[in-house]
């Protein structure tokens, strides 16, 4: 898949506690129907996740998040076979069951590789995308008072070191996300978001995954499902901002404003 225009990554959440309770699928049908509705809607990948990494959350085994991937994997490869999927896992051996099995392209690590030392080569010796992800700690820890002297600097070097890695383990096909709320505070989340275009400078895709989050529902005094609006007026930035990929819940809206950045830029028709 090129990224010469932008592109949308429909977030599936088989998971009964993810921060945003609209994304939760876990019944069949509603898998079935939430994936219909993504593709139909615009997006070009979707991206299914069976462990939940909001701040907090509860850990699960590696059997439990088989089970709930192996339920959704089934239904989308069998409904809809064309479709690119990434698999939100730090996990090798779910990496490798996801792609052995159901031929995910796009292997989605929160950690970059730091919560299994097997994952990069995995990912290398199985020749699919890597999304390299930052996050300060661990989900259970990440927001503990987070602290950078420089954000931009300190993750600018942190994918130096690890696309370095990942490069040497056989991966080919890198993608960017700087894990925006991933141990950042409020403020470090706008710098990474201004400043999002200096992350070219590594020369792989950056993904932007700020789909109603706190850095926007929070400042707003709303919850998750209020904040679409100001979730459409980030993702307006990010793009201007050269995000590739746009991580999202609502791929309608998405979509609408990849349009619309697009007429601004003068990159549309």
């Amino acid at each position: 898949m090129n990224f010469i225009e932008p592109r949308i990554m429909g977030i599936l959440n088989v998971t009964p506690d993810s921060f945003y309770s609209g994304s939760r699928t876990m019944l069949e049908s509603d898998v079935s129907a939430r994936v219909r509705q993504m593709i139909s809607d615009g997006a070009d990948i979707i991206d299914v996740g069976g462990y939940s990494s909001r701040p907090h959350a509860e850990e699960i085994s590696e059997q439990e998040e088989r089970t709930r991937l192996k339920i959704a994997l089934k239904i989308i490869r069998s409904e809809f076979p064309e479709t690119v999927i990434s698999v939100d896992t730090f996990r090798s051996g779910i990496a490798r069951f996801a792609v052995d099995e159901f031929g995910v392209q796009i292997i989605n690590d929160i950690s970059a590789g730091l919560l299994d030392m097997h994952m990069m080569k995995t990912v290398g010796s199985l020749g699919v995308a890597y999304v390299i992800m930052h996050m300060k700690g661990t989900p259970a820890t990440m927001q503990h008072s987070p602290q950078y002297q420089d954000v931009v600097r300190e993750l600018l070097l942190f994918f130096g070191e690890r696309i370095t890695m990942a490069l040497n383990e056989g991966v080919k096909d890198i993608i960017v996300d700087p894990g925006f709320g991933f141990g950042k505070s409020l403020e470090d989340n706008y710098t990474l978001l201004r400043e999002l275009k200096l992350f070219e400078v590594l020369g792989f895709p950056i993904l932007v995954g700020i789909s109603r989050k706190s850095m926007i529902y929070k400042p707003l005094e709303l919850s998750p499902t209020e904040a679409l609006n100001g979730t459409s007026a980030l993702h307006a930035l990010a793009l201007n901002n050269r995000a590739k990929i746009l991580r999202v819940h609502d791929v309608k809206e998405a979509k609408q404003i990849i349009k619309l950045s697009q007429l601004y830029s003068g990159s549309g028709t």
